[in-house]
């Protein structure tokens, strides 16, 4: 699937700031049979994980958590930009390969019933925000099970500063 699932992702130079290579999925999401592919992929990698909800990245992590916690009837919360949430929530600051963000969610979001969390975004790049997210989960009282991504590049090293910060599962359909 790794190989067909390369078709239908463009590459953009120079964005969002020059000498950024950008991963534009749009073309994946448009394409409804392909993307059912991707979510049942990433459904069957989880299957027989103890995963209480699905906690996605703003905003290109939300189309498939939302698919994905239809297919694996479990609920799905939104990690955001500062500012984006109601209050009351947790924030985490950190680096990106690009300059620095916060990342929000809202305190309500675990309880100790449902804390067991499986983190998912399109891109893993240089991991600070999968990091980032990590501290998050952990600050909000819960546990990371594993991480999911539709792409990683290989070149940025971003698998190996994850797995130097906590111990669980990492996955990715497409390796560039």
């Amino acid at each position: 699937m790794t190989e067909e699932l390369k078709k239908y992702i463009r590459s953009v130079p120079d964005f969002p700031k020059p000498g950024v290579l950008f991963y534009d999925i749009g073309p994946l999401l448009a394409d409804p049979e392909t993307f059912g592919r991707v979510i049942d992929e990433m459904a069957s990698l989880w299957k027989d994980a103890s995963i209480d909800c699905i906690g996605a990245f703003d905003a290109r992590g939300f189309p498939f958590a939302g698919a994905l916690t239809r297919t694996m009837n479990l609920p799905f919360f939104m990690i955001r930009k500062a500012g984006k949430l109601p209050p009351p929530v947790v924030e985490v600051s950190y680096n990106l390969e690009y300059g620095s963000a916060t990342i929000a969610a809202g305190t309500d979001t675990l309880t100790p019933a449902r804390n067991r969390v499986l983190l998912l975004d399109d891109v893993l790049a240089t991991a600070g925000t999968t990091i980032a997210g990590c501290d998050l989960v952990r600050a909000l009282g819960g546990v990371v099970v594993g991480c999911q991504f539709l792409i990683e590049i290989g070149a940025l090293h971003g698998r190996e500063r994850l797995m130097n910060h906590t111990a669980h599962p990492i996955h990715s359909l497409i390796v560039l």
